[in-house]
């Protein structure tokens, strides 16, 4: 009978995190960011988000090898809706993976950026100036 209850309510909480199908999923969370003195954008793990100011209503401009050697999108699953804060959404990327906005920003790490606090990317320039994503009110 403990196993049958216990089943049951794994199977709930399963069910509670599927919305209009889609799997709902924590991907992203805040920090505060010493070195900015900032709230900020990171992953789960802690490491800090990136926009690309250049990218704007589904113009990517990070797509090539070069690119995405230095920038790594956050990516999920297809029909995976990212939680963890408002403004969060999916946008489907140009190899048809499925990336990770805020505010219709896609998201990006930094490949130099390996500990919490890290913000190595913040500024760079290239094709436009990568940034440290601050939500919206902070």
């Amino acid at each position: 009978m403990k196993a049958a209850v216990t089943l049951g309510l794994g199977v709930l909480a399963l069910t509670a995190v599927m919305v209009a199908g889609a799997a709902t999923v924590r991907v992203v969370t805040t920090t505060h960011n010493a070195k900015l003195g900032k709230t900020i954008l990171v992953t789960k793990r802690g490491l800090t988000l990136y926009s690309l100011s250049v990218e704007r209503h589904g113009r990517f401009v990070c797509k090539n090898s070069a690119c995405l050697a230095l920038w790594i999108p956050l990516r999920v699953q297809k029909g995976t809706k990212p939680a963890g804060i408002r403004g969060l959404a999916t946008i489907k990327r140009p190899d048809h993976t499925i990336q990770v906005t805020y505010r219709g920003e896609p998201l990006y790490r930094f490949y130099l950026d390996h500990k919490r606090g890290d913000i190595q990317g913040n500024g760079f320039r290239d094709v436009g100036t990568w940034r440290v994503v601050v939500p919206t009110g902070h």
